[in-house]
């Protein structure tokens, strides 16, 4: 074995590829591209002289050597996220980045108005927007301040709940005129309804409110929320959305009103250390604000 000390950029892409399991998963969730990432786990593997994955038609394959090395370098990670959650708490400047999350619809739909404002109010600071579906992870440092639709549990994190967004069944007025409007949910057998592709979340959240549906119901189905809604603006079919986009989107009509979709309960989170950055604690507030004035304006 070679006496050189890897780059830590090597560990870190070595790391994102034993998580995600792929080349092409990591890389977007580090933000490098496939072939970097390729080019670090064969600089690591040369400058340790041991083979970390097999290479096989499906992909890379982590050896044994490779998942006992994972946990201290996971380790590391989360010492270093810490050192830089710490540091970060201490400043009082407000210039810099952050960097803001928040599902695929409330970043592209809601956060841009709210996000104009920030910049107004406070020009030094730069703004890095996470839309995502998935939960970034605030102790990690992939996000500062996460805008979620559940209660974070995480005794590390600071919550607040500034309320919530109703869900309405909702179509398109084109395809209303052409189709008809359901008067209950036994007509929506007779409808194209548009739904997700390989995820369950509506058939679970229907059939928790006693309601069946199987993946086959859905005539057009997307696993991305923001094709989902634009696929409705489109006219395909009938689906669910934030009351709120649809109350603002001209031409989307909400239909089956007695049908009473759980509400997306609406939670603002950063990590406790960086709740004390002055710049973070000024764009968690000024945020919230703006979040809170747009969940009771479309409840009004």
């Amino acid at each position: 074995m070679t006496t050189s000390e890897p780059d830590w950029s090597l560990w870190r892409s070595f790391a994102a590829v034993v998580e995600h399991g792929s080349l092409s998963a990591a890389a977007r969730a580090i933000g490098l591209s496939q072939p970097t990432l390729g080019r670090h786990v064969e600089a690591l593997e040369q400058a340790l002289g041991v083979t970390l994955f097999e290479r096989t038609l499906q992909g890379l394959k982590a050896t044994d050597t490779a998942l006992r090395l994972f946990e201290p370098v996971a380790g590391a990670q989360r010492a270093l996220a810490e050192a830089a959650i710490l540091a970060e708490g201490s400043t009082s400047a407000l210039s810099g980045s952050i960097r803001i999350t928040s599902s695929t619809v409330t970043s592209h739909y809601v956060l841009p108005p709210l996000l104009r404002d920030l910049r107004e109010t406070f020009p030094q600071i730069a703004i890095e927007l996470v839309p995502s579906d998935s939960v970034e992870n605030l102790l990690l440092r992939e996000a500062d301040i996460a805008v979620r639709m559940f209660r974070p549990t995480q005794l590390e994190l600071i919550a607040k709940r500034l309320g919530e967004i109703p869900v309405v069944a909702c179509a398109h007025q084109s395809y209303l005129t052409a189709r008809g409007t359901p008067g209950s949910l036994d007509d929506l057998a007779n409808h194209d309804l548009i739904g997700f592709d390989r995820s369950d979340l509506i058939i679970g959240t229907a059939r928790s409110m006693g309601f069946e549906l199987k993946r086959g119901d859905f005539i057009v189905r997307t696993d991305s929320h923001t094709g989902m809604w634009e696929l409705m603006k489109a006219g395909l079919g009938i689906g669910f959305a934030q009351a709120g986009l649809v109350r603002d989107t001209a031409g989307m009509v909400a239909v089956l009103p007695g049908f009473g979709v759980p509400p997306l309960q609406v939670w603002l989170t950063t990590h406790r250390e960086l709740f004390t950055s002055r710049r973070i604690r000024a764009i968690y507030d000024r945020l919230g604000e703006g979040l809170a004035h747009y969940l009771a304006r479309i409840a009004a």
